[in-house]
């Protein structure tokens, strides 16, 4: 693959094929910079039983050379010498399609924090009419007037597998996110049929004591999975192009199909900076049809307790309104009503009310038993990639 990518790349201008697809990423790259200079169009939301979890602080983190920050046991022998830092805060994009608005918005309450960033995109097979009904859903809701931290993009575009239109979408809402907030850590994809299997409280928990410069991008020499979790530095780099491998590597996969499944995947492999910091796994549970493992199939009741002990934060794909969500949110969430509880729900639970609408710090969580199974899938995983940093199939996808 890499002789012929590279004797490809040497008459890649000389070949008339390639100017469709110069002057497409030519366009994406120059929309992307403007937007994440200048902005883009969005609608923003501005304006019972807990589970028994304790309640942890994490407004500082310390530093050390390995993938967790510190072990509980040396937390307590080096406090002397903690450097302050700030919990960290993700920024999410939830995508859907025709059909898809109250399925977003389930997903979206389910993996909600008021630390966080939301940004939510039905793409144009979805009716005027839907996209505008999630809009002015977001809109009515208390919580998000409140926090303004949740947006829906008014642009809508063109998503199918063929070319870089699902990248592109991907870049633009990134773009936005940059825009739009200095403050986040981390990004991560969902669509409409995703879903946690553990609280927020648990990933920021978690997530607190990990080195800010981790990417969870699951990759193999050939392809890899969709579904990421990209540091705020590599995707900025991956929208700046300060080196024009980003964009290269647009133009490139513009006559890909499927290309969110490479293009992120390719960039950081062929990233100096960026490649160590990857590691292979994309914290989605996902079960694929067997022959011949190329489309993920539905998850239903029985796939409950594989689900949990993959350890993984997300899954799917899930069916619409499937019983299997009602358990997840009883069992994985303790969810009943609005959002997951967390610490930062102050409110009171009495007479069933939502002890969500009252919003108290944002740098407290709760962590419960997501945070033990989240722990244990970084440090199996954290284990392979030290051990396979040194190895070639690692550090490229394609020659470039």
């Amino acid at each position: 693959m890499r002789k012929n990518a590279a004797s490809y790349s040497g008459r890649m201008f000389s070949d008339r094929k390639w100017i469709i697809p110069f002057f497409a990423s030519l366009l994406i790259s120059v929309s992307l910079i403007l937007t994440a200079m200048l902005g883009a169009p969005s609608s923003a939301g501005r304006g019972d039983q807990q589970l028994p979890f304790d309640i942890i602080s994490f407004t500082r983190s310390e530093d050390s050379s390995g993938y967790f920050v510190e072990s509980d046991s040396e937390r307590s022998s080096n406090d002397s010498v903690v450097a302050k830092m700030e919990a960290p805060r993700f920024a999410y994009l939830i995508s859907g399609t025709k059909g898809d608005s109250q399925r977003m918005m389930r997903t979206l309450e389910a993996v909600y924090h008021p630390r966080n960033q939301y940004i939510l995109h039905l793409d144009l097979e979805a009716p005027p009419r839907e996209r505008m009904e999630l809009a002015n859903s977001v809109k009515a809701d208390p919580t998000f007037r409140e926090v303004e931290n949740v947006r829906v993009m008014s642009q809508s575009n063109l998503v199918t597998y063929k070319g870089p239109t699902m990248i592109a979408c991907t870049l633009q809402a990134i773009a936005i996110l940059l825009k739009e907030s200095s403050e986040w850590d981390w990004f991560i994809n969902l669509s409409a049929s995703d879903y946690p299997l553990m609280t927020q409280d648990d990933l920021l928990h978690v997530f607190s004591n990990l080195s800010r410069d981790l990417n969870f991008i699951e990759h193999t020499r050939i392809a890899g999975s969709a579904w990421v979790v990209l540091t705020r530095s590599f995707v900025e780099y991956c929208i700046w192009g300060w080196d024009n491998l980003p964009r290269t590597m647009l133009m490139y996969y513009t006559n890909f199909v499927s290309s969110p499944e490479g293009y992120f995947h390719t960039v950081i492999c062929n990233n100096e900076e960026f490649r160590r910091t990857a590691i292979s796994h994309d914290l989605h549970y996902i079960a694929w049809d067997n022959p011949p493992k190329q489309h993920p199939r539905s998850l239903t009741m029985k796939d409950f307790d594989t689900m949990v002990a993959s350890n993984a934060p997300f899954a799917r794909k899930f069916p619409k309104d499937d019983p299997v969500l009602d358990k997840i949110d009883k069992e994985l969430l303790g969810r009943t009503h609005r959002f997951p509880p967390g610490a930062w729900c102050v409110g009171s639970s009495g007479g069933g009310a939502d002890p969500c609408s009252v919003h108290g710090n944002d740098t407290v969580f709760r962590p419960g038993p997501g945070t033990e199974r989240l722990k244990e899938l970084v440090r199996a995983h954290s284990k392979k990639q030290t051990s396979s940093t040194h190895n070639s199939s690692f550090q490229v996808l394609v020659s470039v």
